[in-house]
């Protein structure tokens, strides 16, 4: 009899050490699959390759494809028919026009915030110091368009500090700014500190003051029309999570 007790005691031991071995397999499973193509903000090309690099480990069998550009031309491309699943704006404006369009399914969600900086050479040769210093005769400064979110906010944060200043060129995008300061084609222009920060070493950043500077809110939603509706959520949500804001984070975003 003792000898059967022992044997039950052995078997339902098996038993619960094989249930303990399914859990975690069966938590880490994912059901998604497929692909998705996300409309994004030129702004948010490093934070997103970054974040889509730590989904991709959770969700092995999934691939997302991203088309960045300045906010505007991503809103025309989408109100012409693109083909696309969720758009990530860098100001609410530009996605409100999807809004009233009827081009997006849900309520955008505001999921990352940034700054404004001013961006020049490394070593920053011309000794800007805020500003203030881009109204500076001889000095060229260039800036994003005035319908691109960075170049509303940079019109903003110089209208704060009382500053007028005659851009050489207006931008289409926020990675072209940085791009010809970067190559010595400029001395200055105003970007968000992020893409500062993911330039490296290429330019150097000049902090501009909180009192003068503006703080540009990222909405994101899945388009109208997704081919992909569940893995497009499953982004967004990605996004909004603990992992996906420290992977933003790391690029200097604010949680929202």
């Amino acid at each position: 009899m003792r000898g059967r007790f022992l044997g039950l005691l052995a078997m339902v031991a098996l038993l619960c050490a094989a249930c303990g071995e399914s859990t975690p397999a069966a938590a880490t499973s994912s059901t998604l699959s497929g692909s998705i193509t996300v409309f994004a903000a030129a702004s948010l090309t490093a934070g997103f390759k970054a974040v889509t690099s730590k989904f991709h480990h959770a969700h092995s069998g999934t691939t997302i494809d991203f088309n960045f550009a300045g906010s505007p031309t991503l809103v025309a491309q989408i109100q012409q028919g693109a083909t696309g699943d969720v758009f990530a704006s860098a100001d609410l404006p530009n996605m409100q026009k999807l809004v009233d369009a009827g081009l997006v399914e849900g309520a955008p969600t505001v999921f990352a915030r940034n700054k404004l900086a001013i961006v020049v050479a490394p070593g920053n040769p011309k000794r800007i110091t805020g500003l203030a210093d881009l109204g500076r005769q001889g000095l060229v400064v260039v800036l994003c368009g005035p319908t691109v979110p960075c170049g509303r906010y940079g019109a903003q944060a110089l209208a704060n500090a009382g500053v007028k200043v005659a851009p050489a060129s207006l931008e289409t995008d926020v990675k072209s700014v940085v791009s010809k300061v970067a190559l010595g084609e400029a001395d200055a222009g105003i970007v968000y500190v992020t893409d500062i920060k993911a330039a490296g070493t290429t330019v150097t950043g000049v902090p501009i003051p909180d009192g003068q500077n503006v703080v540009a809110s990222y909405p994101i939603t899945v388009l109208k029309g997704t081919r992909n509706s569940p893995l497009a959520k499953a982004f967004i949500g990605y996004l909004l999570s603990t992992d996906g804001q420290n992977a933003l984070a790391s690029f200097g975003f604010t949680s929202p």
